[in-house]
């Protein structure tokens, strides 16, 4: 069966292949006394595919020239000058859209009455990203002259006109460029300065400096400050040292002397009305004057931006916007939140004959409690993000604490709703009963509840409104986060504005006490969830005695309310204990986290080892499979349950000798 979906797989492949959204033409031209082969490509409307440095992500355009006597090897020039790209998720890529060409260096007596055979391979993108190739056969007869009949048709002037274009290397006298250690661990910092520079003439379609690939050199984003009083722009880029996975290792050098000089080229394009041009640098050393230094610097200097983020806020904001919005709605369907979003519906239904004014209360209120709770959430990120935590979605149920805490108030309520007990209010208003429900205080701890509990569900759209919120600017992660909320609120917020769109809501009546029941249900699924949750994150050989003591404490307590409601002595048996154990758990560390090897039979039956760089390290050149996961983690459990845990993946591990690490993301690890 899996070889059978494997082949699904690529004939589909095949299918999207054949469509590859790429035209490819040639033809042979003389210009300046040189004969070339000019390949021009042209890309269907808003695909686009990637420049030899493909960015974040993609794959380089690859061309591939044979004739009758074998494969020809000609002298590329530079490539045209990109343009950049920046995907959802602030992932930047650079590449080429519409029309353009790539130019060779073809002598006639080496094409000369001969056929070529031009093949080429691309990944093309749009939405989604496809594998495409392409073959086109070029005649050249015995003057070297030669064009094939595919499309696009281009003329031998707009050939010529694009192979002026084309980048040239030249000297910047102005422009400064360096590498110095950063904080991180086998990291380095690019910087450069670039002087007399008019802010408003900067390029806003490209980077100032675009690297061309120089391994083990890894450049990630430039970012931009400027010194006003004296015109100097100062740039810098964190440089990743991919060193560390060549065989054999080549380590950072500690005393900053690389051991043989690393060539590198950059495209220096950085006025939007000027020419770009190739710069090369010849890096023998590097400072280890460190990052502090460089970042006392630029603290007084103003930021121009984070090119990739500003544009990537200027078109893509509304889009990522909406996808919190729907990941937000979608998250209203979810398990994780789907019992606190009963106990809403159960109270529409209660105050169903209310006026629309009181009805739309109750939803505010409820929205209330979840934007706030968003809020709230935004700023503990922020708080995080500035101390210098790595941070992510449902990072709270990380913290044993926290899941024990939410245990204790999901059991509660489930109780409250099976009727075991009513919370009476000093006023003598009933909170937990039909009376509970009317209460706005009510509606605004569901909202509360609402979004701690849909913090593990990932929402299809979700996962890449998260990805761009949770790497941009602060108030773009309390942006995003606010639109989650709204989504998560919007059946209430409507059924506010037009009670009737509850109209097929059965009326109050006697039945309402089993939903009730059942409601009361759902909650103690839940709770068996976070207990779950807590039993992989603490010794619960150690821990477990005092959580279960407490909880059947606690049932009891509120089981024998009515009997022990006037006996003092048994209130503080059944009422006191529970806090007292709970108090002492904690001042035992009962809570802490503790690390625990990976459980392997909880995961599967095969044998899983423990994520690291350095299990990668030692498992290079084998086939490695590794799983990111969280017992809090609902999609990962489904992934487990339908893939994972299956025979058919057995199989394929056994057969392929394949090695398998487990990254275990229940709680926190500064590893992963």
């Amino acid at each position: 069966m899996l070889k059978q979906l494997l082949l699904l797989t690529l004939f589909s492949l095949n299918i999207f292949a054949q469509e590859s959204h790429v035209k490819m033409s040639a033809q042979t031209f003389e210009y300046n006394g040189e004969s070339f082969i000019g390949v021009s490509l042209e890309n269907d409307e808003k695909w686009h595919t990637y420049w030899k440095n493909p960015g974040d992500a993609g794959l380089a355009i690859k061309l591939k020239f044979s004739n009758e006597s074998g494969d020809l090897n000609l002298d590329e020039l530079e490539w045209p000058v990109p343009k950049m790209f920046v995907e959802p998720g602030d992932i930047l890529t650079f590449g080429y859209d519409g029309l353009y060409h790539l130019f060779y260096k073809a002598p006639k007596d080496k094409i000369a009455n001969s056929t070529i055979t031009i093949k080429g391979k691309w990944l093309v993108c749009k939405d989604i990203c496809i594998p495409g190739d392409g073959e086109t056969t070029l005649k050249v007869d015995s003057k070297g002259s030669g064009q094939t009949n595919s499309a696009p048709k281009v003329s031998k002037k707009e050939l010529v006109q694009a192979l002026n274009k084309l980048p040239k290397a030249r000297e910047q006298k102005d422009l400064e460029i360096f590498l110095s250690n950063a904080e991180e661990e086998n990291t380095l910092l690019l910087q450069y300065t670039l002087k007399d520079v008019n802010v408003a003439d900067l390029n806003k379609e490209l980077n100032v400096l675009t690297p061309f690939l120089a391994p083990p050199l890894a450049f990630k984003h430039e970012k931009l400050f400027y010194d006003k009083e004296n015109k100097t722009l100062y740039g810098h880029a964190k440089v990743d040292w991919d060193g560390i996975y060549e065989d054999p290792e080549i380590p950072l050098p500690e005393d900053g002397k690389f051991r043989e000089p690393i060539k590198a080229k950059f495209l220096f394009a950085p006025y939007s009305n000027g020419e770009a041009f190739i710069v090369e640098k010849e890096f023998k050393q590097f400072s280890l004057g460190g990052q502090k230094a460089y970042n006392q610097f630029i603290k007084g200097l103003t930021p121009i931006s984070e090119l990739g983020n500003e544009r990537s806020q200027d078109k893509n904001i509304f889009y990522i916007l909406l996808f919190a919005l729907l990941g937000g709605l979608i998250l209203n369907l979810m398990p994780c939140v789907l019992p606190v979003i009963s106990l809403k519906l159960f109270g529409l239904i209660v105050h169903s004959d209310e006026k629309k004014s009181a009805i739309l209360k109750h939803n505010l209120a409820y929205t209330a409690g979840i934007l706030s709770t968003f809020w709230a959430l935004a700023a503990v990120v922020l708080a995080l993000k500035s101390s210098g935590e790595q941070i992510g979605w449902g990072f709270q149920l990380q913290s044993p604490l926290f899941v024990f805490i939410m245990m204790a108030v999901i059991f509660i309520l489930a109780l409250n709703m099976m009727g075991l007990f009513e919370f009476v209010t000093p006023g003598g208003s009933k909170l937990g009963n039909v009376q509970m429900k009317k209460g706005f205080t009510a509606d605004f701890i569901n909202g509360v509840l609402a979004t701690i509990l849909s913090t593990p569900c990932s929402a299809p759209f979700l996962g890449t409104a998260l990805t761009f919120a949770f790497t941009t600017s602060d108030f773009n992660i309390f942006l995003t986060l606010t639109f989650v909320g709204i989504g998560l609120a919007l059946p209430f917020i409507l059924t506010g504005i037009f009670p009737k769109l509850v109209s097929f809501l059965p009326r109050p009546g006697v039945w309402m006490e089993k939903l009730k029941k059942f409601l009361g249900l759902t909650l103690l699924l839940t709770f068996v969830w976070l207990y779950d949750i807590l039993s992989g994150q603490i010794d619960f050989g150690y821990a477990g005695i005092y959580v279960n003591t407490i909880f059947v404490m606690l049932f009891f307590a509120f089981f024998f309310r009515s009997a022990i409601s006037k006996n003092i002595f048994l209130n503080i048996v059944f009422f006191f204990v529970p806090i007292a154990l709970t108090a002492t758990m904690i001042q035992t560390k009962g809570l802490d986290e503790y690390d625990n090897k990976v459980d392997s039979a909880k995961h599967s039956k095969l044998d899983w080892s423990p994520w690291s760089r350095e299990a990668m390290q030692e498992l290079k050149g084998e086939w490695v499979f590794i799983d990111f996961t969280a017992d809090w983690c609902l999609t990962c459990k489904v992934n487990e349950k339908l893939v994972l845990n299956t025979d058919r993946f057995s199989k394929l591990v056994q057969d392929n000798n394949i090695k398998l690490l487990l990254g275990d993301w229940t709680k926190r690890d500064e590893k992963i």
